[in-house]
């Protein structure tokens, strides 16, 4: 590292020292760190898929949905959010981090009860607790109306799961509950497709996956100028 001797303070040479304090300071702002969103969107699908295999039929609930709630679909997506926070992104750390922790509630759900962590949860509130986060979801939803045609899916398709949930705990349906497990695998595969459209459109630099990202319209002030600058050379 190179140290930047300063002249003395004296009032001609203010001016000098300033500058030469502005040129050591001087450093690269742009953001090197990388894109946190396909992992928290493979953490949320591949769980998510392996969860609603369960539902449909497929195999008992155990230790590997369990472990995968914890560690990928929990703790995977909330480092993701809080790198999304480190980027500023608003809506990123908000779904990551929520839905890492849905995870860790699920398990602690699942598993409390078996410790003596309390009761398991009766006939009224896990559909409750489905129905919050359906909204929450739904809210969500609004939000990538603004992003991509990719985030649209997954979030309608989730908000659409959360409500089944509710729907085949309310009813006792096995039917339902099939239904709700493949609806839920579908949900995951669209998260899987847009975390790995993402890693695979960065590596080739160019779109291999389409995502359908909404165009953001140019500010009218901008168009104004433009406008403007136009007819004067005109």
């Amino acid at each position: 590292m190179n140290v930047v001797e300063l002249p003395r303070q004296t009032p001609e040479s203010e001016p000098v020292r300033l500058a030469m304090v502005d040129e050591a300071m001087d450093v690269d702002l742009k953001d090197h760190t990388a894109n946190p969103a396909p992992l928290g969107l493979l953490a949320f699908g591949l769980t998510t898929v392996l969860l609603n295999m369960h539902n449909a039929g497929w195999f008992t609930l155990g230790a590997m949905i369990l472990g995968m709630g914890i560690f990928y679909g929990g703790l995977a997506q909330i480092i993701a959010g809080i790198m999304e926070w480190q980027k500023g992104n608003t809506f990123g750390t908000t779904a990551f981090v929520s839905y890492g922790f849905f995870w860790l509630s699920l398990t602690g759900i699942l598993v409390f009860p078996t410790l003596g962590l309390g009761d398991a949860p009766g006939a009224v509130e896990m559909p409750a607790y489905f129905i919050m986060w359906g909204l929450f979801t739904a809210a969500l939803f609004v939000g990538t109306l603004k992003i991509s045609r990719a985030l649209q899916a997954v979030f309608g398709l989730l908000a659409a799961l959360f409500f089944l949930l509710a729907l085949r705990d309310l009813t006792g349906s096995a039917v339902i509950g099939t239904i709700t497990g493949y609806e839920g695998i579908v949900c995951g595969a669209s998260a899987i497709y847009a975390g790995l459209a993402q890693v695979l459109n960065e590596v080739y630099g160019r779109t291999v996956l389409p995502l359908g990202v909404i165009a953001k319209p140019v500010a009218k002030t901008v168009a104004a100028t433009v406008d403007t600058a136009t007819a004067k050379a005109a």
